[in-house]
């Protein structure tokens, strides 16, 4: 039997030549800190250790039970996941709508409309937060002032961080308008590598907007709504500046607390470094098993096709 054809062999290594700087440069800044992040979650860790105290006792899986056995991780737990669904579909579609409203306007407009997307991308996350409070706040806020003079009654000095589904909502105007542009851009990029006559070829048949929209522009952009799907649902899992600034550390009582928020309150707060590790472990699997379920249901519909 001959072996592979030595052109081949050096063609498939070619590749991983060009990234194993990048690879390198990323496994450093990563590896290392999941792996003090996993080894803290088994052990007793609280701020005797940070101060230089003796080495912790191991305490298995303890950490890992104590966390899934509290009634307030699953409610935590539950509020995440549905604010970062909330958040991408948000997310999603404000950025597709625009980018295809950049394609059908002309030039001067389109320049304005991306300056001041990428003006709110390039933002702060913690300006960002703080502007959008300063905007709703009761007693000196523009927002409130506008609605009640539109004659909407109960938004006099109406606050918006005191109720838990008003700040969510509110946290989710904020995460939408800081994380739409790079969906709107890329989105955007992606319909104009679409050839011209694909797009009219649909249209001579008949095919109404949505319709060439749904069926030819969306399966021929799969790969790129792939990467702003997985990098919005990464980002708006992980939200941590926005609802710790507008919410005060998560609202009143916890109302309006996130894994990340918990994880940072149990940590830092209550220095209970060990389990604020249990909860980023988890947080972790639940984005690897998300990211790694979602591409192979990708992949999977891309078969049967």
């Amino acid at each position: 039997m001959r072996g592979p054809a030595p052109g081949r062999t050096r063609q498939s290594w070619t590749p991983w030549l060009y990234l194993a700087p990048a690879l390198t440069v990323v496994g450093g800044l990563l590896i290392y800190p999941v792996y003090q992040l996993g080894l803290i979650s088994f052990l007793e860790y609280t701020q005797a250790q940070v101060s230089g105290g003796e080495p912790t006792a191991f305490r298995g899986l303890a950490n890992y039970r104590a966390i899934l056995g509290d009634g307030q991780f699953r409610q935590v737990l539950l509020a995440t996941v549905l604010f970062a669904a909330a958040c991408v579909a948000a997310t999603l579609a404000v950025g597709c709508a625009l980018a295809v409203l950049l394609t059908r306007i002309r030039a001067l407009p389109r320049l304005a409309l991306m300056l001041a997307a990428l003006g709110a991308w390039a933002t702060p996350a913690v300006t960002g937060s703080t502007v959008w409070v300063f905007l709703f706040d009761p007693d000196f806020g523009p927002v409130d002032k506008l609605l009640a003079g539109l004659g909407l009654s109960g938004f006099e000095g109406y606050a918006w961080t005191y109720g838990r589904y008003s700040a969510f909502a509110l946290v989710l105007l904020e995460v939408v308008w800081c994380s739409f542009p790079f969906v709107m851009v890329t989105v955007y990029a992606g319909i104009r590598a679409i050839p011209e006559d694909v797009l009219e070829a649909a249209a001579l048949d008949g095919a109404s907007r949505w319709r060439i929209w749904r069926d030819v522009m969306a399966p021929m952009l799969r790969p790129v709504l792939v990467v702003v799907t997985l990098q919005s649902v990464i980002w708006d899992f992980k939200v941590f500046t926005q609802i710790y600034v507008m919410t005060n550390g998560g609202g009143i009582a916890g109302q309006n607390l996130t894994l990340n928020v918990y994880a940072y309150q149990k940590a830092f707060a209550s220095s209970q470094y060990s389990l604020g590790s249990a909860i980023g472990v988890v947080m972790l699997a639940i984005l690897l098993a998300v990211t790694l379920g979602y591409l192979w249901l990708l992949r999977r519909q891309g078969e049967e096709i």
